[in-house]
């Protein structure tokens, strides 16, 4: 698809920079983000954060309410409104919405019952679409009411499960790339293996498509004999993590390759601010097409 620049001069001299970055969870994209908004003219749109609080925060209060009337003493503060109960998320904490989110398997290790783990995967996957297609609005609304002339979207790493690179109508590609350049993080084989070591030490619920979660699901159950009632819940989603690596990275390549550039985690690590940042990106626009 044709890119909103051209070349490092035409990003270089562009009155409104604006990017959307995405990739691996990990890899840098918000760290890019924080850099540039650190600038002081640019926007930072972080979709994760807005997922969670435009899409989401419904949900994800009326489950910590849901918890709290299991305390008789909170449920009468609640019901006769003595008290309030939300989530704090932030940019840099989204633990409510990964919270929410949960992670299928055994309720006494913390686990969902499937049906309802599917049904909040469900929920997300169209909060994330609907928070994806708001970025135009959002960079009309950074230029417009607060004055930034460049506009960075800091894309969740599920992006790749919502979208078809390959599909040149793409609703959200569509959108993203009409009105931003969309800069793909890519990590090598090392920064996999310590993703995936991160991950062992601290497993997080994330959002999958069905077609790749279901089958996978019911494999591991049927591989541990287990039940869906006595799965370890944090011993399937690193199980489930370490497939998604493989599962997620020809999906990032064909959104680069169709819709975008590329820039290794390696060279996002050597940026130390938002002048760095901003040749990076540039330098992306001179390299040659990514091959399919």
């Amino acid at each position: 698809m044709p890119l909103i620049y051209d070349s490092p001069t035409s990003f270089l001299g562009a009155a409104e920079k604006r990017v959307s970055v995405f990739g691996m969870s990990g890899l840098g994209k918000t760290r890019l983000s924080a850099l540039l908004r650190a600038a002081g003219d640019w926007y930072h749109y972080s979709v994760d954060y807005r997922i969670g609080t435009a899409y989401m925060g419904e949900h994800i209060n009326d489950n910590l309410k849901r918890q709290a009337m299991q305390v008789p003493l909170l449920a009468e503060l609640l019901k006769s409104d003595s008290i309030y109960i939300g989530s704090n998320i932030s940019f840099g904490n989204l633990a409510p919405l990964s919270t929410y989110l949960g992670k299928p398997g055994d309720p006494g290790k913390g686990g969902l019952p499937f049906d309802e783990y599917m049904r909040r995967q469900a929920l997300h996957r169209r909060a994330e679409i609907n928070a994806l297609l708001d970025t135009p609005n959002f960079i009309h609304r950074a230029r417009d009411l607060y004055g930034y002339p460049h506009f960075v979207a800091d894309t969740g790493g599920s992006i790749c499960e919502v979208v078809d690179p390959d599909n040149p109508a793409d609703e959200v590609l569509t959108a993203l790339s009409d009105n931003s350049l969309m800069v793909w993080i890519e990590g090598p084989e090392s920064h996999t293996d310590e993703l995936i070591r991160r991950f062992e030490r601290d497993p997080k619920p994330m959002y999958y498509k069905p077609e790749f979660l279901l089958p996978l699901w019911q494999a591991w159950l049927d591989d541990q004999g287990v039940t869906a009632q006595t799965a370890d819940p944090n011993a399937f989603v690193r199980h489930a993590y370490r497939r998604a690596m493989a599962h997620r990275a020809p999906l990032y390549a064909a959104m680069a390759r169709n819709w975008g550039v590329t820039v290794t985690a390696a060279e996002v690590e050597a940026v130390r601010d938002a002048q760095d940042a901003v040749a990076l990106v540039a330098a992306s626009l001179g390299r040659p097409p990514a091959s399919a």
